[in-house]
């Protein structure tokens, strides 16, 4: 689970939790030590960013709210930063490893917005996050809750997060693509 940091779990039709039926799940941390932290990108609220961290609403990034992260300490906020191509390094940006070409990282909110623009281009503020213990989501990705998936910079900063999960399962190609048109509710079908 070392390298997983950086990339997706999307939910497959099978995990029907409310947390994370349909969740797309971009991980910042993954070890068989400490377990795996993430942040839920397709759970847009309809609370604005200037709302309730005034001094970030310009930066951030369409549609301009408050993401629900995750379960996890919903009074938490965390930000995620779109990193800007050569940018030079500052201190309140940390780049997240773990993903070849990676252009996010998370955002300490105590910096000044100004300081941060040089290395971010736009920012993505949730509440709460996802959070499994050692080898909890390895057990959870083997019973079919997950798929493990390669995540695009844009993906962490869509502007329609609502579709992100098909989105994200459609780019796979077959036959993952065809869960995509999944009904949400199979009974209906």
């Amino acid at each position: 689970m070392d390298d997983w940091a950086g990339r997706l779990l999307v939910a497959t039709p099978q995990l029907v939790d409310g947390n994370f039926a349909r969740a797309v799940v971009l991980l910042l941390q993954s070890d068989d030590e400490d377990g795996a932290l993430g942040l839920v990108l397709n759970r847009p609220t309809g609370t604005e960013v200037g709302e309730v961290l005034d001094a970030w609403h310009p930066l951030a990034a369409a549609p301009g709210v408050v993401f629900a992260g995750g379960p996890v300490q919903p009074n938490a906020a965390i930000c995620l930063g779109h990193g800007r191509p050569g940018a030079p390094p500052v201190a309140s940006y940390s780049v997240l490893e773990g993903s070849p070409g990676t252009a996010f990282g998370t955002v300490d909110l105590d910096a000044e917005p100004a300081d941060v623009l040089t290395a971010v281009s736009e920012v993505r503020l949730f509440a709460g996050y996802a959070g499994w213990s050692p080898g909890q989501l390895e057990a959870e990705v083997d019973e079919g809750s997950w798929w493990v998936l390669e995540a695009l910079p844009a993906d962490a900063f869509t502007d329609r997060p609502e579709q992100l999960w098909q989105d994200v399962l459609r780019r796979q190609g077959a036959p993952l693509a065809f869960a995509a048109s999944f009904p949400e509710d199979p009974t209906l079908n």
